[in-house]
């Protein structure tokens, strides 16, 4: 099989709050002509590098919004977040656990800081995924999926370390997620100089985030923390060797080649539907959550 080169690595921009509890640098959509079409099924990607929050009786976070037409993933590397749904999801997810909010046809959702660790504070890092869905499951109904990290399938490489399968395949082994398309979401957890080989179609979009450490792709470019790797369209097979105790995320998921027309918290395929969806969260059709 071809080797997958890399297409362009990229510095994370300055970060900014979404609320008050999230501090993140945005690499989807992004600079350098990362859209949403080209990283389709992930439409955005939001990273909560290592922040350190101060204690707090009012825990920080995002209140009552909604969205339309996909699904948020949450990643928690470090701190604890809790979430609340207009479809009546909801749960608490701390160090290597995943929330998987499938907005669908519309819900209302908040999240924030747990309010035990909001008191005490800590480092907090987290990554924010949206996930497209395709026209077909945009109307569907909204779900919830908990994955706490005992759950998650470790495929154990010996001395290199393990890869954590959130979503998909690696060498046969599946993730616990349930996705609505072809969805690969990974955390490769290598020792130093511990080294992993990952195998996506051609045609899938595909790319990595440096979450602690540092890593070789391909045996050649050294790429550091917070830093992120976007593959070409070209070639199945990349081999990523961390230079020191390193987790990388790694997302491949398979484009679907429909028309994006995003606006605010709805991402739908057509104008009219965006107008449709603001039509109805004005009409209170996705649902009542107390603020």
């Amino acid at each position: 099989m071809a080797t997958k080169q890399i297409e362009k690595i990229i510095a994370p921009k300055p970060a900014h709050f979404v609320g008050d509890g999230f501090r993140v640098h945005n690499f989807i959509p992004g600079t350098q002509g990362i859209d949403m079409k080209r990283m389709d099924p992930f439409i955005m990607l939001d990273y909560n590098a290592k922040f350190h929050f101060n204690g707090t009786d009012q825990p920080r976070g995002v209140g009552v919004h909604p969205h339309r037409g996909f699904e948020t993933v949450t990643i928690a590397y470090s701190g604890c977040v809790q979430h609340h749904d207009s479809a009546g999801g909801g749960g608490i997810i701390s160090e290597g656990d995943v929330q998987w909010m499938t907005a669908a046809k519309g819900i209302l959702h908040k999240e924030y800081h747990e309010k035990e660790w909001a008191k005490t504070g800590g480092i907090f890092q987290m990554v924010q995924l949206w996930v497209n869905l395709p026209s077909v499951y945009k109307m569907s109904c909204p779900k919830y999926q908990a994955i706490r990290n005992a759950d998650m399938t470790k495929v154990d490489l010996g001395e290199n370390g393990f890869v954590e399968i959130i979503a998909g395949t690696y060498q046969h082994y599946k993730g616990p997620a349930s996705t609505f398309s072809p969805v690969h979401v990974m955390n490769a957890k290598l020792k130093k100089n511990g080294k992993a080989e990952f195998n996506f179609p051609a045609d899938f979009n595909t790319a990595a985030l440096i979450i602690e450490g540092g890593a070789a792709i391909n045996n050649e470019e050294k790429i550091p923390v917070n830093h992120f790797v976007l593959f070409k369209n070209q070639g199945e097979t990349f081999t990523v060797e961390a230079v020191e105790n390193s987790i990388i995320l790694i997302i491949s998921g398979m484009p679907f080649n429909e028309p994006i027309h995003a606006h605010g918290p709805f991402v739908m395929n057509s104008r009219k539907e965006i107008m449709q969806a603001f039509e109805d969260y004005n009409l209170g059709r996705f649902g009542y959550l107390e603020d």
